[in-house]
């Protein structure tokens, strides 16, 4: 039983040694290198897109919150406490 499962055990590891020799010898030839460059700046672009695209969104969701705050209009406090604040109308009729 013992030298049936070392056997295995040894058969295991030379498969698996040479699946990942297969594998290095690929990824570092000129073809492998080749592929990984353009995965390479394929991630680059697509990250580059998805951080425009969320700049924009960003940039859409601000300037929503801004337009529906409306411009402000600021009141000069009354010179005395009974007269009621000018209305458009009234600016500079004084």
């Amino acid at each position: 039983m013992s030298r049936g499962l070392w056997f295995v055990a040894g058969a295991g590891a030379g498969v698996y040694a040479m699946v990942r020799g297969r594998r290095a010898a690929e990824a570092l030839s000129a073809d492998g290198l080749r592929d990984r460059a353009g995965a390479l700046a394929l991630g680059a672009r697509l990250f580059r897109d998805e951080v425009a695209q969320g700049r924009a969104e960003v940039q859409d969701e601000l300037r929503e919150r801004l337009s529906a705050a409306g411009p402000r209009q600021i009141q000069a406090a009354p010179d005395h406490p009974d007269t009621p604040p000018p209305t458009a109308g009234q600016e500079g009729s004084s």
